[in-house]
């Protein structure tokens, strides 16, 4: 954004818009001020910002300082004016770009909002697409802090679980638990024909050879409920 400077004429920065034969336009979003072009404003031409810039098809009232008020969330209001600028969709970690996907639908700016749509369904099929590998390790009490902190960065824990019988009052043995751990398994390349290139053995393969069992956690509790109505019985 230029800064406005003085050019002789004794303008100031309340009416720069005006100074530079109207090309600058000040917007009052939801009590907050912000400056602009017609140029920016009028990229989109059937946006409801470029007829805010031809008064004579859209009436708007004005504050004190002459700047249109338009009473919507401003902190959505910075998404749109970077994109009227730049052309590219650039959102704050701390705002929702479903927030700024209803503010394009209300400026009707088309072009946004099928690129917001396109990266929102994007989105949609990463997370369907993601798959977890759960590991479930056995240890006893005394064993399980040590357990955890070992845990490298790509395990995740999910469950912990007694195995013990709830029946057992002595002190001499240890509890045992059921520890359900889980990671993200990154999608694996494919060959010309098609078919899956394994990098590294992985416990979701479904393989003869493999020694530690793979559960998912609603198994575990299953397991313990029916020990557990054994044992009553």
């Amino acid at each position: 954004m230029q800064c406005p400077r003085d050019t002789g004429s004794g303008a100031t920065s309340s009416n720069w818009h005006v100074a530079e034969e109207g090309q600058w336009v000040r917007l009052n979003v939801g009590g907050k001020m912000f400056l602009t072009t017609k140029q920016t404003l009028c990229r989109e031409p059937n946006s409801f910002l470029c007829r805010l810039c031809q008064e004579s098809q859209l009436l708007s009232e004005k504050d004190e300082s002459g700047a249109f008020l338009i009473d919507r969330d401003p902190s959505y209001f910075d998404a749109i004016l970077r994109y009227l600028r730049h052309g590219k969709l650039i959102v704050d970690k701390n705002v929702s770009i479903e927030g700024v996907l209803e503010e394009a639908e209300f400026y009707n700016i088309a072009s946004l909002i099928h690129i917001i749509r396109e990266k929102m369904e994007a989105a949609k099929l990463s997370q369907l697409q993601q798959k977890h590998v759960y590991r479930v390790l056995q240890c006893q009490e005394a064993e399980l802090a040590q357990m955890v902190s070992s845990m490298s960065d790509s395990w995740k824990f999910e469950q912990l679980v007694n195995v013990g019988s709830p029946y057992c009052y002595s002190t001499e043995g240890q509890a045992e638990f059921l520890c359900v751990v889980s990671r993200e398994l990154q999608t694996q390349p494919k060959s010309c024909d098609g078919k899956t290139i394994c990098k590294e053995h992985v416990q979701s393969c479904d393989t003869e050879e493999e020694s530690e069992p793979v559960l998912r956690p609603e198994s575990v509790l299953f397991q313990e409920d029916e020990r557990e109505g054994n044992s009553r019985e």
